[in-house]
């Protein structure tokens, strides 16, 4: 909530700021937060330096700005293992269409169906059904695990990252746990 005093010394109504300068603020600040305090779940880091030191190409594909995608791997302290990065920004239609994971499909030199997606909302569980690719699905708000998305996953979470282990993520990429 915003909040302009209707008067200045002087008289005259305040008038507020443009909309463009207010969303500038917003956005400068958001980053200022990225960088400086993003949480990681330790597990998520975990699968991550697994797959990285595995040798596994890996990428993030998202619905962000270049500049937050890169203020959270900053913040985070995983750029080092996630150098290809693709922005909704940067293609045609964002999620639910296919679009960014088919371009860091590209990006990679990957064929779609042999990539796997981690995802925590379900407009992106969709987009990756959409690309062809493997899904786990790891609902961000586990109360919106029973959207139809999130059932084309190769493997849900339904707890979300309270479920997540690197190391059950890792076995069922190898082939060695059931889908849900």
């Amino acid at each position: 909530m915003f909040y302009y005093p209707p008067a200045r010394a002087g008289g005259g109504a305040r008038a507020p700021p443009p909309l463009d300068s207010l969303l500038a603020d917003t956005n400068r600040r958001y980053l200022e937060l990225a960088r400086a305090a993003t949480p990681v779940y330790p597990e998520m880091r975990k699968f991550v330096e697994l797959l990285a030191a595995e040798g596994v190409p890996m990428a993030v594909a998202s619905g962000s700005s270049p500049e937050a995608i890169e203020a959270i791997l900053a913040g985070t302290g995983l750029a080092t293992h996630l150098r290809t990065v693709v922005s909704a920004d940067e293609v045609a239609h964002g999620k639910p269409a296919p679009d960014v994971f088919l371009e860091a499909a590209r990006r990679l030199g990957a064929a779609p169906a042999d990539c796997v997606v981690l995802e925590d909302a379900a407009p992106g569980a969709a987009a990756a059904h959409a690309a062809g690719m493997r899904c786990i699905a790891i609902p961000y708000v586990a109360a919106q695990a029973d959207d139809v998305a999130f059932a084309t996953a190769g493997l849900l979470l339904r707890g979300g990252q309270a479920e997540f282990t690197a190391q059950s993520a890792y076995a069922w990429l190898a082939g060695s746990a059931p889908a849900s």
